[in-house]
This record gives C-alpha cells, sequence and structure tokens, in this order.
C-alpha cells in the first residue's frame, strides 16, 4: 500500500497541474477516434464494459476476457470530406496461461490532395494516411480484478513526411457480477516518437489517464457509464481570442465570465456520459445513447443550435452477425456515421 502512495499523489496532484489546452499540440491523434459504431453512439468513448465485443480491448486492454475467444470485428467511419477511419480485430483466448489476447488494425486514410507550388498552380497530388498496428493481453489476477496491456506500432504518412512510433496502453477493471458494477483505471498512449516528420522536432504523443465506472439496473435492462477522461490534465479549455461576447438574459452581455463558470465549463468538459439499453432475452437489440460535453463546447457555433456532443446509434444480431450503427454529431453541418460488423468463427462450427 505505500508503494501506491507516491503513484497516487504523482497522478492527482503533480499531473493535473500540466498544460491547458490539449488540441493541436500531439501527433498522432487519430489513436484517440472511436473505433466501433457501438463506442461511437456512446459519446466515442467506452472503457467501461466488459463483454464479448473485442473492439472494446483497442482503448481498454483489461476488458479483454475468454468471450472474446475468435471474435472478429470489422469497423468503418464515413467523415467530412470523404476522410475514412477504420479498424478491425480479432480475439483469441489462450487456455493454458489464462491469457486473453487480441490483435488489431487501426487505419484513417484522409484522401487525396492537390499538391501546389507558391504561385497556386497545380503540379499533381498526393495521399496521406495513418495506421496503427496493435497486440494486446490481459489476465484476471483475483476474483474481480483484471489487468491489460496493448502494445502498437504507429506509421503516419503525410505527403513526402514520414514518421514511426511505439505506443502503449495500460489499464486495470474492476468487475463486480453480483451488483453488476464495472470500473476501470487507464493510462492511454503511453509512447514515444520513434522517427518525426522533420528533424530535430520531435513532437509529444496523445497520453492521458482516464477513469470510469458502469452500472447495469438490476429490474432494467439498462446500462450507464461515466467517464472521466485527461485525469492528467485539470486544464483542457480553449482560451479563443476571437470569441465574442455572449447575450445573457433580459438582453445583458456578458463582459467576462465568472470563475465559478469557467470551473465548472472546464470541469464537465473531462465527462462522458452514455447509456446502453439491452432489449431481449440474449440481448440482440440494442439502443445507445451518449453525450460528450467537451465535444459540444468546442464545435458549438456561437448563439447558433446544434446537436454537436450527441450520439446515438444502435445494434441488431442476426443469425452469427451482429450489425452496429452510430451516429456522432460533430458539427451543425453534419456528424460522422459510423457502422460495424462483427461475428464469432466458433458460431460457424456449431450444427
Amino acid at each position: 500500500m505505500n508503494r501506491l502512495l507516491p503513484i497516487a499523489f504523482f497522478c492527482f496532484f503533480i499531473l493535473p497541474s500540466v498544460g491547458a489546452q490539449i488540441g493541436g499540440i500531439n501527433t498522432y491523434e487519430f489513436l484517440n477516434l472511436s473505433h466501433s459504431a457501438r463506442i461511437t453512439a456512446l459519446g466515442g468513448n467506452l472503457i467501461t464494459v466488459r463483454d464479448d465485443d473485442v473492439a472494446l480491448a483497442a482503448a481498454n486492454p483489461a476488458a479483454l476476457n475468454p468471450s472474446m475467444h475468435q471474435q472478429l470485428s470489422f469497423n468503418h467511419s464515413f467523415h467530412f470530406a470523404g476522410i475514412g477511419q477504420g479498424y478491425a480485430a480479432y480475439g483469441h483466448y489462450l487456455e493454458k496461461p489464462q491469457l486473453s489476447t487480441h490483435f488489431g488494425v487501426q487505419y484513417i486514410n484522409y484522401g487525396t490532395f492537390d499538391r501546389t507550388n507558391v504561385l497556386g498552380q497545380t503540379e499533381g497530388t498526393f495521399k496521406a494516411a495513418e495506421y496503427a498496428v496493435g497486440i494486446g493481453v490481459s489476465r484476471t489476477v483475483y476474483d474481480r480484478i483484471s489487468l491489460g496491456s496493448n502494445l502498437k506500432f504507429i506509421s503516419s504518412q503525410l505527403e513526402g513526411y514520414n514518421s514511426v512510433g511505439l505506443v502503449a496502453d495500460l489499464a486495470a477493471m474492476y468487475s463486480d457480477t453480483a451488483r453488476l458494477i464495472t470500473a476501470t483505471f487507464a493510462f492511454r498512449n503511453i509512447g514515444y516518437q520513434l522517427t518525426t516528420f522533420r528533424e530535430d522536432n520531435r513532437e509529444t504523443l496523445p497520453f492521458e489517464i482516464q477513469v470510469g465506472i458502469s452500472k447495469r439496473l438490476r429490474h432494467l435492462p439498462f446500462r450507464f457509464s461515466i467517464i472521466y477522461r485527461h485525469l492528467n490534465r485539470w486544464n483542457i479549455l480553449y482560451d479563443d481570442p476571437n470569441a465574442e461576447p455572449s447575450t445573457l438574459f433580459f438582453g445583458e452581455v456578458e463582459t467576462e465570465r465568472s470563475q465559478s463558470s469557467i470551473w465548472f465549463d472546464n470541469f464537465f468538459r473531462h465527462f462522458i456520459f452514455n447509456g446502453e439499453f439491452l432489449i431481449g432475452k440474449r440481448e440482440n437489440f440494442r439502443l445507445r445513447v451518449g453525450y460528450n460535453h467537451f465535444m459540444r463546447k468546442e464545435l458549438s457555433l456561437e448563439n447558433f443550435g446544434s446537436m454537436a456532443g450527441f450520439s446515438m446509434g444502435a445494434g441488431i444480431k442476426i443469425k452469427r452477425f451482429r450489425i452496429d450503427y452510430g451516429f456522432g454529431s460533430y458539427h451543425a453541418a453534419g456528424g460522422v456515421n459510423h457502422i460495424s460488423i462483427s461475428t464469432n468463427l466458433q458460431e460457424f462450427r456449431k450444427k
């Protein structure tokens, strides 16, 4: 116990004082994109559920468990301007060492761009894409606690610039099946940029610490989760120098935000709230909804209503296949459509 005190002090008192703005300061940000339609529908992050969905292990390796044995998952999301992003994964349980493992490939294709000179004349085209190939392992160390880790090799190709990196995820998960509660503590994207885009310009990675808790209601087929992101960084507000004063009630103009307003705004930007209805005897039909306050505040337009930050989706199992759809609203102009198809190879052997 005494050995944990310095770690706890570091996580809760030293790390939160570091930095402010989080956007645009790290490389390999695609690692934080949703890996499946289910995750997209639940606010873009889900580290608190432990079931047979192998795509969950990409962000939380401690979620790996024997029910993911021979599970296959294929996922693709359609972003703005023809950008495509996806993830494919396979889970396997090793019985003798009692280890749950998975292998996954994440990719994002930014499309084809015009190459122009300083005069704006087109001289050809170029492409941009990024990839992450990862493996993960998990083991139950106590009756209710599992530990897991991921190791990912990153390749980023942006026109003539290339970069290679190595990142890891570490997570611990507590699962109480009697009280239908799970809780997770995860370190995401611990790593190093092995080769840089430009010489002597090494960039930081999107490292963060996350905690979350999930509870399934006993008399209603509903599970909700609360996730707290960026435990290592308290201030994640963006101070926009071009922001115009907002209008309050009775036509009054807010000249300066109060300290309490700033504190609560920053506090709730750390949270993601989501819920999932599990309908049917075998839970073959599911409805999902999520809310990401950080995304809403960052992507909403001033004095213009939108659904930015809200997400929703559904999933259904038809015979051997589970099909999921998720929609995440990013902006007044639209959002991201995510489709997933998963199956278990063991079901094809059943008569």
